[in-house]
């Protein structure tokens, strides 16, 4: 098995849509910053001087590699705050109206949309089928006044559909409806072209493609309005107040760097994919065991390429704990999750694998398996043995 930088146990892995173990050549990137760019960028000594330049830098790499110009990017503390800004931030410059979600949304756009509801917004939940999609017709139904913001996930992290985004932005910019697009999950994985998707604000997070925790970015087309939501002393031009984490941009660009080196060899597909897709043949011969969310064998479009997500039951078809079975898998040395990082802490059942259709139990049964490049074929030879000595274990009981 792989032992990860920073823990001591041997283990593999499978767990990257929490957070991916930061690249080596990330690590070098900031320590390189940590030494030569500590000062505060606002400072106009040589110290300050330094650090803006390496920002500067990491801004302008990162907004090449994602399609859009330096000044649209803003940098955050992550995904939560970005999205955040992107809602609330915009929403503060319209009057009130009515924003569209889907029904499968991060807890961060379900929380911003709560908050914009207490301002005095409508906020309309659509509907998804079976495997988390969003049907396109549906959503244009609703983009009649008073809507004026939607925001949507791109790829969910749960169970790994991938949204139509292309149509859907496209029916968005003809509704002249602002959209806002939370692509966590795809920025590093699939190719991004900002400049080139009629979207209005993306948003992303470093810690799921190999980068520092504590840092993502809010992409903003320009002439979308956007009102600050931290004030401050005007960094990010105005729009986010706080001192800039210079090294944490430097670690960002870097790992957004190593996704599109790694994509360009892959001809725009993540090389992970075709290891998810050897893995989900032997686990779909385990009995017990069915894919939610899209099946990539007949639609590898419709799903992230490095997800994959399982419902587990008992010989008698009867649904097992996710999060037992996750437990059980530790002990056999493999990290995985039964649903997202974020919403994990409670003992119900998935709110996203409910909003599927699925019952209390079944919804109760998901186990997620997320992958990147640090693993090898090797590193899952073992999993379904391990998979089903966990199930057994929960079916013979204690």
């Amino acid at each position: 098995m792989t032992s990860l930088p920073g823990f001591p146990a041997p283990g593999v892995y499978l767990d990257a849509c929490a957070t991916a173990p930061p690249a080596a050549e990330v690590l070098e990137a900031m320590t390189a910053a940590h030494a030569e760019a500590w000062g505060n960028p606002s400072s106009l000594h040589g110290y300050g001087l330094a650090a803006a330049e390496t920002l500067e830098r990491a801004r302008w790499r990162c907004a090449a590699l994602l399609g859009c110009q330096p000044e649209e990017l803003v940098f955050t503390s992550g995904g939560t705050e970005s999205i955040h800004l992107a809602l609330l931030g915009t929403a503060a410059c319209l009057p009130p109206g009515r924003l569209l979600i889907s029904a499968i949304e991060h807890p961060a756009t379900s929380a911003a949309a709560a908050a914009l509801e207490r301002r005095g917004w409508q906020v309309q939940t659509l509907p998804v089928d079976r495997e988390g999609l969003l049907d396109p017709a549906v959503l244009e139904a609703w983009l009649e006044p008073p809507t004026r913001l939607v925001s949507l996930i791109w790829g969910q992290s749960e169970v790994g559909s991938l949204q139509p985004m292309e149509a859907i932005a496209a029916r968005c910019r003809d509704a002249g409806v602002l959209l806002h697009v939370d692509a966590v999950q795809v920025v590093g994985h699939l190719p991004v072209d900002f400049g080139a998707l009629p979207v209005d604000l993306l948003s992303l997070a470093s810690h799921k493609l190999q980068g520092p925790r504590g840092i993502g970015a809010l992409v903003v087309r320009s002439g979308v309005p956007l009102a600050a939501q931290i004030a401050g002393g005007g960094q990010e031009a105005g729009r986010r107040g706080g001192t800039e984490p210079v090294v944490l941009a430097a670690g960002l660009s870097r790992a957004l760097e190593l996704a599109d080196a790694r994509l360009r060899r892959a001809t725009g597909r993540d090389p992970v994919a075709q290891l998810r897709d050897g893995l989900l043949e032997l686990l779909l011969q385990l009995p017990g065991l069915r894919l939610s969310g899209p099946d990539p064998r007949r639609a590898p479009a419709a799903r992230l390429p490095h997800h994959l997500s399982l419902l587990v039951s008992s010989p008698g078809g009867e649904p097992l704990s996710g999060r037992q079975l996750v437990r059980r898998l530790w002990q056999e040395g493999y990290a995985l999750s039964s649903g997202s990082a974020c919403s994990s802490g409670g003992s119900g059942a998935s709110p996203v694998l409910r909003a599927l259709g699925y019952g209390e139990a079944e919804a109760a049964s998901g186990l997620r398996l997320s992958f990147g490049p640090w693993l090898t074929t090797a590193d899952l030879e073992g999993v379904p043995d391990a998979l089903e000595r966990a199930r057994q274990s929960l079916v013979s009981g204690p």
